[in-house]
């Protein structure tokens, strides 16, 4: 029986969350100068993110490592708080969408997909998006604002408590991959970003291995090497069109940072090879960018690039401006690129029934006003 569209129990933001400070988010250095504030030992902190991070405890006195006054006292000044679930939603194929609530009332949403050989979190690094890609429901919203790292990392924390997957299990994870393809530019939240994928790293707490988080961008092209370097984790570029031309109506931030930008912080990307290659996101539009000398042009613009295209059949949503390619026009476009000595993988629609699909996610958050404040 499908349970589509099916609405879990709201869980609002705490309150006590309000005045007490959320230790979710801090890094080891932060967590371990909290607990110097307590007149704690530094090794406390690595006791803490035990349970923080690898046992996902939201309650200090269920911590039974530590001493009971030392719980006590935690609890009186911090949480352990994830994100709200305004809204839950089951699809048909098991994808999981989960319509999130932050402290200030703001919203995002992140998509749980699980696979035969893989399990895949799409996490949001903004309320809304820098970016108005004219095929992408989201860019429909504008940016409200970023997401910290803790409203980052508590996405992951949330999921893993709705699938029941605690303590952090170092095989068979339901969780074992992390998308930062959800709600927003991750390059235009790069401080948060970092810090989160730094969490969701350290071998201690949540492990997820390098090689398991992909980062999305529409092509911010002068941070893209700072991430290879700092981060080194796996690239996903969202390319979309071979000229600059369609591009610019398409994915606007290639106004400035045109293709051939692009492509050159590409090939320059740190630790780029044959087994670790840029993944290039190509949508495919009706009549738009889908024909045979699209996918010609495409096989020469990332010609010497160790790459793979994802071909993303269009994802529709109320008003979209596009329509999704033919079968038979996607497998052509597709047999090309392989022919040229690409992989070149059709993605399979996943969560559409839920709006859940790539390009689809939005929020009702409003874009913040100049003086709401006053």
């Amino acid at each position: 029986m499908s349970t589509a569209g099916h609405a879990l129990a709201f869980a609002p933001p705490s309150v006590a969350g309000q005045t007490r400070r959320n230790l979710i988010g801090l890094d080891r250095t932060e967590l371990a100068a909290v607990l110097a504030e307590l007149g704690e030992a530094p090794f406390r902190a690595r006791q803490l993110w035990h349970w923080l991070y690898h046992r996902g405890a939201t309650d200090f006195a269920a911590m039974t490592t530590l001493a009971k006054d030392f719980r006590a006292r935690l609890a009186d000044r911090f949480v352990a708080d994830r994100p709200g679930i305004e809204l839950g939603q089951c699809s048909e194929d098991g994808t999981r969408k989960w319509l999130l609530r932050f402290a200030d009332g703001n919203r995002a949403e992140s998509v749980h997909i699980p696979e035969e050989d893989r399990g895949t979190l799409c996490v949001s690094s903004q309320v809304g998006c820098t970016l108005t890609c004219r095929f992408c429901h989201t860019g429909t919203q504008r940016l409200v604002r970023n997401l910290s790292p803790g409203e980052i990392v508590g996405q992951l924390l949330l999921a893993r408590d709705e699938l029941h997957e605690w303590p952090s299990p170092r095989e068979g994870r339901l969780i074992s991959n992390v998308v930062l393809m959800g709600m927003g530019e991750p390059l235009y939240n790069y401080e948060n970003v970092a810090k989160a994928v730094r969490i969701l790293l350290d071998g201690e707490g949540i492990a997820i291995s390098r090689r398991k988080i992909t980062l999305s961008t529409a092509g911010v092209v002068p941070m893209m090497k700072r991430c290879g370097e700092e981060l080194g984790v796996n690239l996903a570029v969202s390319l979309h069109a071979v000229t600059d031309e369609l591009r610019d109506t398409l994915v606007p931030l290639n106004r400035k940072y045109p293709i051939a930008e692009l492509m050159a912080a590409c090939r320059a990307y740190p630790g780029i090879h044959n087994a670790r290659r840029i993944t290039f996101e190509y949508v495919m539009l009706r009549d738009v960018n889908d024909s045979p000398a699209d996918a010609r042009a495409l096989v020469r613009l990332i010609a010497g690039i160790p790459a793979k295209v994802n071909l993303i059949p269009f994802n529709s949503w109320p008003g979209a401006p596009y329509e999704c390619s033919s079968d038979e026009a996607i497998a052509r476009f597709s047999q090309i690129v392989f022919d040229a000595g690409y992989a070149s993988p059709v993605r399979a629609p996943r969560g559409r029934d839920i709006m859940a699909a790539c390009g689809q996610l939005k929020s009702a958050s409003e874009r913040a006003r100049r003086g709401a404040a006053a």
